[in-house]
């Protein structure tokens, strides 16, 4: 890649998080050149953008075409099939960047060749509106170059955390991965408890979704910890200290998110292998 030029990137699947990732290097000028490969054509929102081209696969790269980062995009049940043809792009300057969950480092290393540059990240589902938190684990070839540049891709869809203990990403795909749907769970049964309280159920569910996206705005505005925000909520003896009593009590909400979160941490090291 040359200096403020943009990179050559390759997308291998242009689904929901693939699509929102594009979107975000084009409207931050980040790709000199993309090539989308995905069976379902481009999105409509870089149909025509000159700087995009669609191929059919691994074998129907524009001639010359050389990326700089080969983004793995497709859902990890078809990797295994798809991966291999993109072994002839292997090079020391072409780092393969993949978002699938649960594939290792070994895994890419074993289908591309030990030669290849690999980054594996685990990112969530709020990234398809740019309010992802991705991290990323790079192996020894990744050069520092390749990292800021793999780093600028991923914050196109929200924020990133880096590591170097590649084991870290099975509490990470527990707490980041998975959390969006307990925070979807908690809407859920915010809403149902609501309604066990007399509310009618739209208003319980359109007060639950109101309240949890509120909250979770406020808590990315505000410098202060979480902590502190729930303390400015809880008036002595009033009905948040009533709730709270029950949800932190030594049976309650505590020890059940540590259970859950070690039950995914868990499922994530077995299905990796």
């Amino acid at each position: 890649m040359t200096e403020g030029t943009g990179a050559a990137l390759l997308l291998v699947g242009c689904g929901k998080m693939g699509g929102a990732m594009l979107d975000g290097w084009l409207a931050a000028g980040m790709a000199s050149r993309v090539v989308v490969v995905d069976q379902a054509g481009l999105p409509e929102s870089v149909a025509g953008n000159p700087l995009v081209a669609l191929a059919s696969g691994a074998d129907a790269l524009p001639d010359g075409f050389v990326p700089d980062v080969v983004v793995l995009a497709v859902k990890p049940q078809v990797m295994d099939g798809a991966l291999p043809s993109y072994r002839t792009l292997v090079r020391p300057g072409t780092v393969f960047l993949s978002i699938a969950a649960g594939k290792t480092i070994a895994y890419f290393e074993r289908l591309l060749g030990e030669g290849a540059v690999v980054v594996r990240s685990m990112p969530n589902t709020p990234a398809a509106i740019g309010r992802g938190m991705t991290v990323a684990v790079p192996n020894s070839r990744v050069t520092a170059a390749q990292r800021e540049l793999s780093d600028r891709l991923l914050r196109a869809v929200g924020d990133v955390a880096w590591v170097e203990d590649e084991g870290l990403l099975d509490p990470v795909t527990a707490v980041s991965g998975s959390g969006p749907a307990y925070v979807f769970f908690l809407v859920e049964a915010m809403a149902k408890a609501g309604e066990a309280a007399g509310l009618p159920a739209d208003l319980a569910m359109r007060l639950a979704r109101a309240t949890v996206s509120g909250a979770g705005a406020l808590l990315d505005a505000s410098p202060q910890q979480a902590a502190d925000l729930r303390k400015a909520v809880t008036s002595p003896n009033g009905t948040t200290q009533a709730a709270l009593e029950v949800l932190m009590a030594a049976d309650g909400m505590q020890p059940v998110m540590t259970a859950a979160i070690a039950a995914a941490a868990r499922r994530s090291r077995e299905l990796a292998g």
